[in-house]
């Protein structure tokens, strides 16, 4: 197990996930930190930075260029392996898994030994100290980087997971994690839970936003305007049609079978 320890950081802490290949969404996301000041070592990836949009290598680049923590993802560790797909835990056969392969093949094209390369060392786990609590950042769960780990998650889940990172890392206050996409926090015993969401990719609600965290005095999470028609363009002038195109301007996923069932749109309408 990779492990990076930041120390301390002072002053307020970006945490973003799932850059997912969306250029258009990374290069909005850095605007808005260099427009808040935000300096790289306070801006944290949680993984998955190349995924189902159209510009894979391109992303790649700009995360690098930028210089900002970044956690190994189900993506980055499939990628760096060579690996024939994405790892995402999808159940095979279902829709999420046939749908992936697409995006996949197109990643695996573009994405070149040097960044297979630096995917290869990015860590599994991140640990930092803020305003005198511990906070550690994963990609889905410690026990298994392809966990889906959601609001309405089993405590034990959330419990399964803390207790594996405080066996690594020893106390902490904060878990920030990404992976499945949908932001939201929760309180478990003595920790705070947060998904701090994905840039790339709407959060299935409905808008075409994209979302991340900021952690200052307390967590707030913050809605991202970008060019998404710009990053829908280019998916379909990629081939990339397999449906995840169609939810940059929809703000829904193509599939819900990912989802637990309260979450889907049927139970939230009739909720």
């Amino acid at each position: 197990m990779r492990i990076m320890d930041l120390g301390e950081l002072f002053g307020p802490v970006l945490i973003f996930g799932g850059p997912y290949s969306n250029l258009q969404a990374t290069q909005a996301l850095l605007a808005w930190a260099d427009a808040h000041h935000f300096p790289p070592e306070r801006r944290i990836c949680t993984g998955d930075v190349v995924a189902y949009c159209a510009n894979p290598a391109e992303t790649v680049a700009l995360i690098r260029a930028a210089q900002c923590p970044v956690l190994a993802g189900n993506c980055e560790r499939q990628l760096a392996r060579n690996e024939l797909d994405c790892g995402c835990g999808f159940g095979a056969g279902t829709q999420c898994d046939l749908l992936s392969a697409g995006w996949y093949r197109h990643a695996d094209r573009f994405i070149g030994a040097a960044d297979r390369g630096w995917m290869e060392t990015l860590p599994d786990l991140i640990l930092f100290t803020h305003a005198g609590r511990r906070a550690a950042v994963i990609h889905g769960g410690l026990t298994d980087v392809s966990r889906f780990v959601w609001p309405v998650s089993d405590e034990a889940v959330f419990l399964e997971e803390i207790s594996h990172i405080q066996e690594v890392a020893g106390h902490i206050d904060y878990v920030f994690s990404g992976h499945s996409g949908v932001m939201f926090q929760r309180r478990i015993g003595a920790v705070d839970w947060i998904n701090a969401g994905a840039i790339g990719m709407p959060p299935h609600d409905g808008r075409v936003e994209t979302g991340f965290a900021v952690l200052d005095a307390h967590v707030t999470f913050h809605r991202l305007a970008y060019d998404y028609l710009g990053a829908q363009a280019a998916m379909r002038a990629a081939g990339l049609v397999q449906g995840y195109d169609t939810a940059l301007t929809s703000g829904y996923w193509p599939s819900e079978e990912v989802l637990p069932p309260v979450l889907r749109r049927a139970a939230c309408a009739n909720g």
